[in-house]
């Protein structure tokens, strides 16, 4: 890969002086902390704004410190530890879950090369020759707190929601993992700072449309955020696997939610969006791609992504769970493995073939193979009503079917409404009587 002067190796990282890496950890650890506190108080204001009410307007100015407030207010109420719970693991769950959160920032790349003191280095803490599985893999790990809290809770609610959060991992991370293959191939690297480099002349959001569609679903998925908030569904769960959590372990759940929602914005930014480089014609402004500045491009469209999922919940309902299941398994594995072969045949012939009529030739023998195979194939015949009316006939109790009621029952009316149909049968018999 060629390395502008803007960008590092993958080499590079981990040569330089402590006190550098000491800082670009603390810069990563505030500006997580800031931009979890703004994305609260950005939420609540942009649903109150969508559903024309005032919103937070209390603490600070205009109520901007309001997500301040309310951290101070978990991290100072009263704890309480369920009797039943299995306490070693209670406590342990929301460490579990926020710890790999802030892991996974550190190989997203924040920034292009700067001069720190002297030392030239990029803003991003580390990158790794794997980048991205790193960060597939502290996702992984931080669903094992939401499932150990459902666990270790000893009730049925947070068991419930621990458990759809299990199913729901392993349906969207498999679509998240396929969905990353055709960029991998592209970038030819899994180093994050090296898909950004890759991105310098296009962003993979015009080349890869379909991955990046698949990734932005999946990653709602993830993040256990609405319309697919199943495991903390308020209308059947009470609140799911935090139900039984209260004061600093809450604020840590809580706190994993949003620094995860921030993370996996970041992620598509690096993947599909060009990372910190401008868009197009400010990219042939030097300054704008130079220095400390590229940072804001990176923050902007982090928010941008963002204000996507918050509009997502302000508005589309919650999905029910087969529902959900079957968009994982049955729409966006099937697509993203056939996007994945239509890649890398792509990249097989722009590679290999270097004649633009062999490369006509061969994509024509595929889609008239194609359109064969689905014309050739069998179609499933239509059933007859009759045959629909049988399958659909109750199985009787003795064959072993269960009891039902007969579909022609006619509910009679209840009490109140004979009195009431009596009352008004005689106001009209006395009505009558009078004229008469």
């Amino acid at each position: 890969m060629r390395v502008g002067d803007t960008q590092l190796p993958v080499t590079s990282f981990g040569h330089e002086p402590f006190w550098v890496t000491l800082v670009k950890a603390l810069f990563v650890f505030v500006l997580l902390v800031v931009l979890t506190l703004f994305t609260i108080v950005f939420e609540r204001k942009v649903v109150s704004w969508m559903q024309q009410r005032t919103g937070p307007n209390r603490v600070g100015p205009r109520g901007y410190l309001q997500s301040l407030a309310d951290g101070l207010k978990l991290a100072l109420k009263e704890e309480i530890i369920p009797a039943l719970a299995d306490k070693p693991v209670y406590v342990l769950a929301p460490i579990l879950s926020a710890v790999p959160a802030f892991l996974a920032f550190s190989v997203i790349p924040i920034g292009p090369k700067v001069s720190i003191g002297g030392h030239q280095t990029a803003v991003q803490l580390t990158d790794l020759p794997i980048g991205v599985l790193f960060i597939l893999a502290c996702s992984s790990v931080g669903v094992f707190g939401i499932v150990l809290a459902g666990w270790s809770s000893g009730s049925t609610y947070p068991l419930l929601g621990g458990l759809r959060s299990a199913a729901q991992v392993i349906s969207y991370e498999v679509a998240m993992g396929l969905s990353f293959v055709p960029v991998f191939l592209y970038a030819g690297s899994l180093s994050t700072s090296e898909i950004v480099a890759a991105q310098a002349h296009r962003w993979f959001v015009i080349t890869l449309p379909i991955s990046f569609l698949i990734y932005v679903i999946a990653m709602v998925g993830e993040t256990n955020r609405a319309p697919f908030d199943l495991p903390e569904a308020e209308s059947e769960l009470v609140g799911g696997f935090h139900t039984e959590y209260t004061s600093l372990k809450f604020a840590m759940f809580f706190l994993a939610e949003y620094i995860n929602l921030i993370t996996v914005s970041a992620l598509c930014t690096t993947l599909f969006l060009g990372g910190w480089r401008p868009i197009y014609p400010f990219s042939q402004v030097s300054w704008m791609s130079e220095g400390y500045f590229p940072i804001v491009w990176f923050l902007v469209k982090v928010v941008g992504f963002i204000f996507v999922f918050i509009w997502l919940r302000g508005t589309l309902p919650r999905l029910r769970y087969d529902q959900f299941m079957k968009l994982g398994w049955k729409v966006l594995i099937p697509v993203s493995l056939l996007w994945i072969l239509l890649v890398a045949s792509i990249r097989t012939l722009t590679n290999e073939v270097s004649s633009t009529r062999d490369r006509l030739t061969y994509i024509g023998f595929a889609m008239a193979a194609f359109f064969i195979l689905f014309y050739l194939w069998p179609q499933k015949k239509s059933r007859s009503a009759e045959e629909l009316a049988a399958e659909s006939a109750p199985i009787p109790v003795e064959d072993g079917g269960f009891p039902l009621p007969p579909m022609d029952l006619v509910v009679p009316p209840t009490p109140r409404s004979l009195d009431r149909s009596f009352q008004v049968t005689a106001s009209v018999s006395s009505e009558e009587h009078d004229r008469g």
